[in-house]
């Protein structure tokens, strides 16, 4: 049926693509494109990679570090619902004809008179889970094993800032504290005013010239002379205004690793091993287009995959040096002429190559990632 004033050929045509889109034909062509994207990825290079080629990943072999590469997972920040039983703050009927009594927990009554609390909504918390936190429970692609860099360390900071805040500034963040926490903004007002008032008039106070004084820096600033309040007071008073400077955390930093590791290949097995791995690492840390676009890509650009590095000892995690939480390549730079000059083999090999990796952290370290660390078999930490 058409609508009155409908184009009759619109519909026609909106009939017929409702036709396609329900055939055998369109669902086959919809679901290998869904097939394809979600695919796993061809590599191009094996998913093990350990150098050199003589020692395998299982077996103990002293201290090594440990390279596992995974997709890169966005963090996420959602609301998490839960649910409590709540009490009646009145006397009512309810939408379903039950009568809830104040003071009692809210009720359902099934059509037998059967009585159960009712559990109602609210908001708990919010998930708040990192890049890394969600990379836990995600499969790797591949893994490289290698001997462990010669400078191993690691560097944990934060940062702390001066901060101050003058009489003035002080009473109006109370005021303001307290307005927030919903007391009546005349109080939060005189919460504020008050001790600046009681102090103004009391007979033997010098506060009076002090405000006079920077009130007038004010004025004098408004000219555009730019001069402080604490110059005026200083100046006439031989005094300033109390700063309570006090040194505060301020923020959390990412933690970095430089990495340097040398190839020395010793036979075509173990020179195709390094080429394999260099390879690796550089393709991995690059973005990605996505698998249906050319050229230089569509609108947007998928992140490059991210790594997990753990140190080994007899092929186990490692009992003292430090954990990482997983990381980033921002940077990676190969030297073919370590030895200073350039020398190959007769299949053009470099005889000797450094890697050098900076990995960085997705996320910060926080006290609470150390209660995982309470044995005294595991190392010292992140």
């Amino acid at each position: 049926m058409i609508p009155a004033g409908g184009d009759q050929a619109f519909y026609d045509n909106y009939a017929k693509q409702e036709k396609y889109y329900a055939s055998q034909e369109y669902k086959d062509k919809y679901s290998k494109k869904k097939k394809k994207e979600t695919s796993k990825r061809t590599l191009p290079h094996p998913s093990v990679l350990s150098y050199p080629v003589a020692v395998s990943p299982d077996e103990t072999n002293g201290s090594r570090l440990l390279i596992k590469c995974f997709k890169y997972v966005p963090p996420s920040t959602a609301p998490v619902e839960g649910f409590a039983p709540r009490e009646a703050t009145k006397d009512f009927i309810d939408d379903k004809g039950v009568k809830q009594t104040k003071g009692n927990l809210l009720v359902n009554v099934d059509k037998n008179g059967k009585k159960t609390i009712r559990s109602l909504p609210y908001m708990a918390d919010v998930e708040n889970m990192g890049a890394s936190d969600r990379l836990q429970s995600t499969q790797h692609l591949y893994y490289i094993e290698l001997p462990i860099p010669q400078d191993v360390n690691d560097s944990n900071t934060v940062t702390w800032g001066d901060n101050s805040l003058n009489l003035f500034q002080l009473a109006g963040l109370m005021g303001i504290t307290k307005g927030l926490a919903g007391e009546p903004i005349e109080d939060a007002a005189a919460t504020m005013l008050n001790p600046l008032l009681k102090e103004i008039y009391a007979e033997d106070s010098g506060f009076r010239q002090q405000l006079s004084a920077i009130v007038a820096g004010k004025a004098f600033g408004a000219d555009g002379s730019a001069i402080r309040p604490n110059t005026l007071l200083g100046r006439s008073r031989g005094e300033i205004l109390n700063q309570n400077l006090e040194l505060l955390f301020d923020s959390v930093n990412l933690r970095s690793f430089p990495f340097a590791v040398t190839f020395s290949p010793r036979n075509k097995k173990e020179s195709l091993r390094v080429k394999h791995i260099i390879r690796a690492l550089k393709s991995s840390m690059a973005a990605k287009k996505g698998t249906e676009q050319v050229g230089q890509g569509g609108f947007f650009l998928k992140a490059p995959d991210v790594f997990h590095l753990k140190y080994l000892h007899n092929g186990k995690e490692h009992p003292f040096l430090n954990s990482f939480k997983h990381c980033a390549l921002t940077g990676m730079n190969v030297n073919y002429t370590n030895t200073g000059t350039f020398a190959s083999y007769s299949d053009g090999t470099p005889v000797s190559i450094q890697l050098n990796m900076t990995f960085k952290e997705l996320n910060p370290i926080y006290q609470e990632d150390y209660e995982g660390f309470s044995d005294d078999s595991a190392g010292v930490g992140f």
